[in-house]
């Protein structure tokens, strides 16, 4: 069918803005449709982390972040006595070349994620205007639309990105049902301006008592978020007063020195949608996980999910790739975002109790074992466009900062990177140096200078590294380099060079 656009996007929130911007990196067309009128005035999302930093770092505002966000200095667990079991500094340079903890005002960050949209040439972002409808079409997508006006309008794209959150109205329409994790249970989130007042000194805390487990947040400027669990008894009505907040938050955000910007009771619940892809339309973010948010990974994931899809869509859309590679979309991430969403949802239950012998047993394991609250490794993506993590792939590669203090990325862009030593590089077959030298999805690097610590940290002496900065493959010989430089599709469909290699 005719198209308006390459990609829609539904939802304007961080992670549809986020898929925007990098359509329109890639040079994909791209509109938005987001319901509100307004940027939403109040936040959400409070933490990312260091992989999520370098998607925006590649969309060319990295400072500009830096600006508004803080990274976390420490994480703590503190019992119902108020004994610290867990005091863990996190205050450094991680391996994706950021803090692996940052904490930030959503609506900042909103804020710059739209200003790199509309100084993108190619995409759009129209708000206060609703989806009503997305439907899958011979070659592509119809998304219909209304506008606060009451104007119905149509846009024919190739594909849809729906991000439209937790509660997303397009996931259910298309009959797409989640797997719950875990137990749902009520909190209440506090959000303002604490001035004249120390709150608690680590920057996170995992309140763990049994009487009322809570959640503590430091973020930029005077800032401040506090989470309490409800409990059975607690009058809804009540519990959101500065009185009830002072009480509950134990004296941490007094009534004549906190200002709250939002007080809100939501669902603290574990959901991944059963099917991500459905012809043409693709589920991202919220509409397709939600995670209790005990390790900040809720919108790192959303974040993830569109870094990992974009960058496929720009292979198709050009005919470098095969449409199949779109399956690898789901394969890849849904595996991962359950890890996250199972993790939090056992953590929770550890934090969450409210029996006290239960809570008893707990801090004791913890003491004995103070390791085993700590923030787990990442995992590898699911089966995909990697050659498995037993083979060295589908594991988040490292960015290393050059000795002039230029992050690789800034070097390598949204491309695929060959990092080999020359001993390696020097054994591959003439038609495959030259189609390296040619293939403009690739970057070739072999100066030591610049990917010596990249190798070191991945442990080869060769390695290629997707867009999306997860790790193709891995090889110590010539041989094997030359066998992982066909999964490039950039590479595969080159003919002659296939036939040289084989």
């Amino acid at each position: 069918m005719n198209i308006d656009v390459d990609v829609v996007v539904v939802g304007g929130g961080p992670v549809g803005t986020t898929a925007l911007a990098l359509c329109g990196r890639a040079g994909l067309t791209a509109i938005a449709f987001e319901k509100d009128a307004e940027l939403w005035p109040t936040a959400r999302a409070v933490h990312f982390d260091g992989e999520t930093m370098r998607t925006l770092q590649g969309l060319g505002v990295a400072t500009r972040f830096q600006e508004v966000t803080i990274p976390m200095r420490d994480v703590a667990i503190v019992n119902e006595a108020g004994e610290v079991l867990v005091h863990a500094p996190t205050d450094r340079i991680g391996e994706q070349g950021w803090n692996d903890h940052i904490s930030f005002h959503q609506p900042d960050i909103e804020y710059l994620l739209r200003e790199v949209v509309a100084q993108t040439p190619g995409i759009e972002l129209r708000c206060g205007v609703k989806v009503t409808d997305v439907a899958d079409a011979d070659g592509g997508v119809v998304v219909t639309t209304v506008d606060g006006d009451g104007t119905v309008g149509t846009t024919r794209a190739r594909w849809a990105i729906v991000a439209d959150g937790a509660r997303s109205e397009i996931r259910h329409a298309l009959g797409i049902e989640s797997d719950k994790y875990g137990e749902d249970m009520q909190w209440l989130v506090v959000d303002g301006r604490l001035v004249d007042a120390p709150g608690y000194e680590p920057d996170m805390i995992q309140f763990g008592r049994h009487t009322r487990p809570a959640l503590w947040l430091r973020l930029p400027g005077d800032r401040v978020r506090m989470e309490f669990m409800l409990m059975p008894d607690d009058d809804p009505a009540e519990i959101v007063t500065p009185a009830a907040v002072e009480r509950i938050s134990r004296g941490a955000l007094p009534a004549d020195k906190f200002t709250p910007d939002r007080q809100a009771i939501y669902t603290f619940r574990g959901r991944i949608a059963q099917k991500w892809r459905q012809g043409n339309i693709f589920l991202a973010g919220d509409a397709a996980h939600q995670a209790p948010p005990l390790f900040g990974q809720g919108l790192c994931a959303g974040i993830r999910d569109v870094a990992n899809l974009v960058w496929k869509l720009d292979l198709v859309a050009r005919g470098v790739a095969d449409p199949s590679l779109l399956d690898t979309y789901e394969s890849e991430r849904k595996p991962h975002a359950t890890f996250w969403v199972e993790t939090a949802a056992n953590q929770a239950v550890i934090i969450q109790t409210t029996d006290p012998n239960v809570a008893h047993g707990r801090d004791e394991y913890i003491r004995a074992n103070p390791g085993a609250s700590a923030v787990p490794e990442p995992p590898a993506l699911g089966p995909g466009l990697h050659t498995g993590e037993d083979s060295g792939g589908g594991r988040l590669g490292p960015q290393p900062i050059l000795a002039d203090g230029t992050r690789l990325d800034d070097m390598v862009g949204a491309h695929f990177l060959v990092a080999a030593d020359h001993s390696v590089y020097d054994g591959l077959s003439g038609p495959l140096r030259r189609a390296l030298d040619e293939d403009p999805d690739t970057v070739t690097l072999l100066d030591p200078a610049k990917i010596s610590w990249l190798l070191e940290t991945i442990g080869s002496r060769a390695a290629v590294l997707r867009p999306d900065h997860y790790i193709l493959g891995v090889a110590e010989t010539a041989a094997e380099l030359e066998r992982l430089l066909l999964l490039i599709p950039s590479l595969s469909t080159t003919v002659d060079l296939a036939a040289e290699s084989r």
